[in-house]
């Protein structure tokens, strides 16, 4: 792949998504191209060299062999020329033939005896009669045989060695194309290991690599601003038009907040839908971010009507932390904390936050300990009822007391078994050690305990009950199990046949702080449901508030409408006990009769009840 094709690939998303995969795989291959091409441009201007040094060293082997040979004939000549040199004083010159036998015998081409000096390039050697007078010369034909070859062969030497010094600058040439594509290559890979691939802003890596250099860079008391942002709704779009082009949409609106950032800010990456933004110098980022966020949600698509939603987080340094890991840490915290008050909201580091995460992460290690370990008990709030002081249920809830930490409230740690996946198992639990308590106490006295939204949602829990009332060997009856509004609307066809499984199995079911959530009268027409539970804001509204008898009249008048029996929680005055029974209400709870105790208080209860008759309660 050229460096051409690449530039022009990169600059779309789909081509910078497509090259970064292709860099990858083509680097390595690239990498071996010019390997092999280095290798054979080496080879090739070796055996050139080689070529044109055995040429050389030919040639002057051939120059030597000529000489050597010239030597040899002149020697040859002149030992001829010794041996008879009586011919030469003999008019008329020299026989022919003693030319001849000289010419072969010194192994001459065209010899012959001038009796003047020749002309032109033969070669020559006087001849000297008997008074030492030149007598004539012999001549001959300059002859370099070897030389001669030698000068036959260049051509084809030449063109072998042109031929591989071509070879060698081709293959020298791919080498330079290949180094650089795998320059090329290498840089894309580069970025594509630094970019997100479908915004084309720094990813996690990078994001964190430039907040390191900044703190590293910070100066004396100058802020650094570290800022996390959470894309919501992205589920409804996906419902919509899919996650390919939610995805899109995605990179469009975060891409859509860059106008907004300051030349000092840098916006990247961290996760799926999770963003940072990094702000060197004094800036107002709760502005900014809130600017950012109203970005994010104007963005428009034609084939969908729902908006990106968003929430933002940050921490500064030096306030807030000094070493990039804490920062970010801190960052998250405030995010995680927005995230909890909902979209829109930007919520900035405090020291409180830390401290609930210190808690949490304590939760998350303990609770599953406990568990496990059963170290988790039941305490009992009595039911009486409104007509009298029976005792009539009871309603278990959930207590845990750390060795350390002392008592931790349900409110507490129940959200952390809900996060973790413990809730199940912890509901489980507390089905089957309230039956097994249960079975002590009178026939007549139910059990209540509340079913988390999770719990109910899973199909398990009809066989989970199921489980613990023959484990248990107690009347299904003596079982009421609590929900709450909101899981009525929750997938409410599934909710109806859930409910009426567990109806099936002979427990009631009390829906649990009515007139805190929906109360939707639809919703109690629907679900077949035996009891309603008053939530204890209206119990404490009652004598400060001048319509708070009337809406309890009102719930009392609704769950009589629908055959429901009604229960008010929270009762903690004698007066509030008159107004609630003068109201209707068939049950009451609340710590003017009893606060929550173990199962052995209430077994004394009941006995000190059995033993008393009628004898009012005591606080």
């Amino acid at each position: 792949m050229s460096s051409d094709v690449i530039g022009q690939a990169a600059g779309t998303k789909a081509g910078r998504a497509l090259l970064s995969l292709a860099a990858r795989a083509e680097a390595p291959r690239t990498r071996r191209m010019a390997s092999a091409s280095a290798l054979i441009a080496l080879l090739a201007g070796l055996v050139t060299a080689a070529v044109l040094i055995v040429a050389a060293i030919g040639y002057s082997l051939a120059e030597r062999s000529d000489r050597h040979q010239w030597a040899e004939q002149r020697e040859a000549l002149r030992g001829a020329i010794g041996e008879f040199h009586q011919l030469f004083d003999k008019p008329g010159g020299v026989d022919p033939r003693f030319v001849r036998m000289v010419e072969q015998s010194a192994r001459l081409q065209g010899l012959r005896f001038e009796t003047d000096p020749p002309l032109g390039d033969r070669e020559m050697q006087p001849v000297m009669d008997a008074q030492g007078r030149i007598a004539g010369f012999f001549t001959w034909d300059q002859t370099h045989p070897m030389t001669a070859t030698m000068h036959r062969l260049m051509p084809l030497i030449a063109g072998i060695a042109l031929i591989l010094a071509g070879f060698a600058a081709f293959a020298y040439r791919q080498i330079a194309r290949a180094r650089r594509d795998v320059a090329a290559s290498e840089e894309l890979a580069r970025r594509a290991a630094d970019e997100d691939k479908l915004t084309g802003l720094p990813n996690r890596r990078r994001v964190l690599v430039l907040l390191n250099e900044a703190m590293a860079a910070r100066i004396g008391k100058k802020p650094l601003t570290f800022a996390l942002f959470e894309l919501s709704a992205l589920h409804e779009i996906d419902e919509e038009i899919g996650m390919i082009r939610r995805e899109e949409f995605l990179a469009e609106a975060v891409l859509n907040t860059k106008h907004i950032l300051p030349d000092n800010a840098t916006l990247g990456r961290m996760g799926t839908t999770e963003f940072a933004v990094i702000c060197d110098g004094d800036i107002d980022v709760r502005t900014m971010l809130r600017a950012m966020i109203r970005a994010i949600g104007d963005t428009r698509r034609s084939d969908t009507e729902v908006r990106i939603g968003a929430y933002a987080g940050y921490a500064e340094a030096p306030r807030d932390a000094t070493e990039s890991e804490e920062l970010v840490r801190r960052a998250r915290l405030a995010l995680r904390a927005a995230g909890e008050k909902g979209s829109g909201i930007v919520t900035a580091f405090e020291p409180s936050l830390d401290a609930l995460s210190k808690d949490q992460h304590f939760l998350r290690r303990e609770l599953p300990r406990a568990i496990a370990a059963e170290a988790l008990e039941l305490h009992y709030q009595p039911i009486v009822a409104s007509s009298g002081s029976r005792i009539v249920g009871v309603e278990a809830l959930l207590r845990w007391t750390h060795r350390e930490r002392g008592p931790i409230g349900p409110a507490t740690f129940i959200p952390v078994a809900e996060r973790m996946g413990l809730i199940d198992r912890l509901g489980a639990y507390v089905l089957r050690r309230a039956l097994q308590e249960a079975k002590r106490w009178p026939e007549d006295l139910y059990v209540a305990v509340n079913l988390s939204p999770i719990q109910v949602r899973d199909r398990a829990i009809v066989d989970i009950v199921r489980s613990a009332i023959e484990e248990s060997g107690v009347a299904p009856s003596r079982l009421m199990l609590e929900i709450t509004e909101g899981v009525l609307i929750d997938n409410p066809e599934e909710m109806v046949e859930r409910i009426a499984d567990l109806h099936k199995l002979g427990v009631r079911i009390a829906l649990d702080d009515f007139g805190s959530g929906y109360s939707n009268l639809g919703y109690l027409q629907r679900f077949p449901l035996d009891k309603l539970k008053i939530d204890r804001s209206f119990v404490t509204a009652l004598g400060k508030s001048s319509n708070g008898g009337v809406i309890i009249q009102a719930i009392v008048a609704l769950g009589r409408a629908l055959g429901l029996s009604v229960l008010a929680e929270g009762v903690e005055t004698e007066e509030q006990r008159v107004l609630l029974r003068l109201a209707g209400c068939d049950e009451l709870q609340g710590f003017l009769f009893a606060k929550p105790a173990p199962a052995k208080s209430i077994d004394r209860l009941l006995q000190s009840r059995q033993r008393a008759g009628s004898e009012a309660l005591t606080a």
